[in-house]
Formats: structure tokens, C-alpha cells, sequence
């Protein structure tokens, strides 16, 4: 199995922006050691006070100068925000500073009315997912040169690298955006931290769907990876300890509560308890939110996740308590899974 990490920049307790972004560049470098696949960078807008993950654009530039050889990409541009040709010279970009080393990772999101108003989105698209997939070809075809020579775009040039272009793939947490992917042609990444009980039948739908690709940077065959929430200790039971901050995060989501999150003492006081263990075998029909455990326990489960949808990678959102915490947590996770270290 292949592992690969999305990073959302958290901002330390107390701390700031700087903070946030060095942390994300010695995990990167981390994980070019241990041998993950990628690491992915995010976009949150309105939420600086916890997550500096902003303009995962700008971060990749910043990454790609501090790696050499891990994959760079972002978990997600949020297109619907976005002109297409900007978005691909942002990536042709970032393709020519780290080469043959891109994914532009596509997806979509709406923020709270006021943070779309400043960002000058249309919240209400007549055909989101038709608009959505518009806007991905013209980013692969603005990538990869493929508009004719007639059409109005044919003759505009994107920086790039020899090695490159970017790697288009389609982001998502619904069959909407699986059907998206597989019309294009496209890798499609789901993000099962979100909305886990969509898993199985997004990937049933992509591959259904799927249609060779007609654009150069397509795929002749369905590619995908899954997205989960995960943490790792020692033990079972002090991986449970550590997700209850996860935990407790989302019962406050579920109340309209955002902010910073508790400490662990304090998610485990919220919370009434630690949590349960995350058993080593899931029935069939149960895709927790959030799992945890030791290198075996967890290894275990990220075989039964990905065997369910029919991936051989995983990407693993970095939800550890502290910095600390998140690195052993991928130092243990690699050895567990058996990576192999660069």
C-alpha cells in the first residue's frame, strides 16, 4: 500500500501563521524520509485562528524549494473560486519549481456566505456539478495544451517543466464529484474524513462511469485513492486517547461550534470518557469518521478501507493533538505499513 499525508497548516495553540508553516514543511520533509507517496496542502478560508492553510498554491511553492523527490499537491484548490487559467499557471508554476513532482488536486466548497462574497463567488449555480466539470477540463486542457489551434484559448502558453505538466485529479466527498472524474478520465481522490458513508458507493459510481480519457492528461483506466481521518500511537489505547480531540471536534461541528480545538484533557472531559478503541476488524457496513491505533491495529484497518473501495493508496489527514504528536504519529504509521525510507 501506498501512503501519502494532506496537510491543513494548523495553527499551534497560541501560536501564529509562521508557526503553522514551518510545522508543515518539516512534515513534508518527514514524510520525503519515511517514503509516503505525497503530501497534499489545503484550502480553509475564514478560519486563520486555527487552520493557515489558505493558498495551498503559495505554500507548494514554498515546499517544493524545501523537498526533492515526495510528490507536491493540493487537497484542494477550490475551483469554484477560481478562473481555470489562473489556477493552471499556478500549477504550470509550481511544476517548473519542483518538476515532475505536481498534482493540482481539483475540488469544491462553499465557505460561509460572507467569506464567498469577498472571494467573488456565485453561490448559486444553476448546474454546480456541469459548471464544476467545465472548469476541470479547462484546467487539464490549459495544463496539458489541449485546446485546437481554433479555439479562442488555442494559442495561450503555460510555464512547466520538462517532466510535467501537474497531474489533474478530481477531490470530492459525494458521487457528484466521482461522476466528474470518471467523465473526464480523470484520478479521482475521495475525502472519507468527511462524508464516509458516501465511500463505497463513490467508488462504485466512478468506476461505472468511467470513460478512457480523450485529454493528455487523463488515464485509460480508473486511479484512485481514499482520504480518511487517522491517528497513530503505540498502543490502542493511547491512539484512542488522541483522537478524542477528533471526537470531540466534531460533536462541536455538529452544535455550530468552530474554533480552536481542545486539548486532550479537555476533548476527553467533553467527551465524558476516552473513546472506545477503534476495533481491529470493521463489519462491513462500518466506515468510522475517525480511526485510530498502534502500527499493526492501523495497518489493518487502512488494508480493510482501501481493499472496500478498491484502492491501493491512502491519504491520512494529519489530526494529532500537537505537531509532536502528528510526526510520531506518521514515523509509526510508516513503519506499521512497512514504507520504505528514502
Amino acid at each position: 500500500m501506498d501512503l501519502s499525508i494532506v496537510d491543513l497548516s494548523p495553527v499551534p495553540d497560541s501560536g501564529t501563521a509562521t508557526e503553522a508553516y514551518a510545522n508543515t514543511v518539516e512534515a513534508a520533509q518527514q514524510a520525503e524520509r519515511l517514503g509516503y507517496t505525497r503530501l497534499w496542502v489545503a484550502e480553509h478560508h475564514g478560519r486563520a485562528e486555527t487552520l493557515a492553510g489558505t493558498t495551498p498554491e503559495v505554500l507548494l511553492g514554498h515546499l517544493a524549494a524545501e523537498t526533492d523527490a515526495i510528490r507536491l499537491g493540493s487537497g484542494a484548490v477550490l475551483l469554484n473560486h477560481y478562473s481555470p487559467l489562473k489556477v493552471a499557471e499556478q500549477f504550470g508554476a509550481l511544476d517548473a519549481l519542483a518538476p515532475g513532482r505536481v498534482d493540482a488536486g481539483l475540488g469544491r466548497a462553499n465557505g460561509s456566505p460572507a467569506v464567498d462574497r469577498a472571494l467573488g463567488t456565485d453561490r448559486h449555480v444553476e448546474d454546480p456539478d456541469g459548471d464544476h466539470a467545465e472548469k476541470v477540463e479547462a484546467v487539464a486542457s490549459h495544463l496539458y495544451g489541449d485546446f485546437p489551434d481554433e479555439h479562442p484559448y488555442g494559442d495561450i502558453e503555460i510555464p512547466g517543466s520538462a517532466e510535467g505538466p501537474a497531474v489533474p485529479w478530481v477531490l470530492g466527498s459525494s458521487p457528484s464529484s466521482a461522476e466528474v472524474a470518471a467523465e473526464l478520465g480523470l484520478p479521482y481522490c475521495f475525502a472519507a474524513f468527511i462524508r464516509p458513508q458516501f465511500a463505497t458507493r463513490a467508488f462504485e459510481t466512478y468506476r461505472a462511469a468511467f470513460e478512457p480519457s480523450e485529454l493528455t492528461g487523463g488515464i485509460d483506466e480508473p486511479r484512485g485513492m481514499v482520504a480518511v481521518n487517522a491517528v497513530c500511537a503505540e498502543t490502542d489505547g493511547e491512539a484512542a486517547r488522541l483522537r478524542s480531540v477528533t471526537e470531540a471536534v466534531f460533536r462541536r461541528m455538529q452544535r455550530g461550534e468552530v474554533g480552536s480545538p481542545p486539548t486532550v484533557e479537555e476533548a476527553i472531559d467533553e467527551l465524558g470518557g476516552v473513546p472506545e478503541p477503534t476495533p481491529d476488524r470493521l463489519d462491513a457496513d462500518e466506515w468510522p469518521r475517525s480511526i485510530s491505533g498502534s502500527p499493526e491495529t492501523l495497518a489493518g484497518l487502512l488494508d480493510q478501507l482501501a481493499d472496500r473501495v478498491g484502492v491501493d493508496e491512502v491519504m491520512i489527514q494529519q489530526s494529532a493533538p500537537t505537531h509532536e504528536d502528528a510526526l510520531r504519529s506518521h514515523e509509526l504509521l510508516a513503519d506499521g505499513v512497512g514504507l520504505d525510507g528514502r
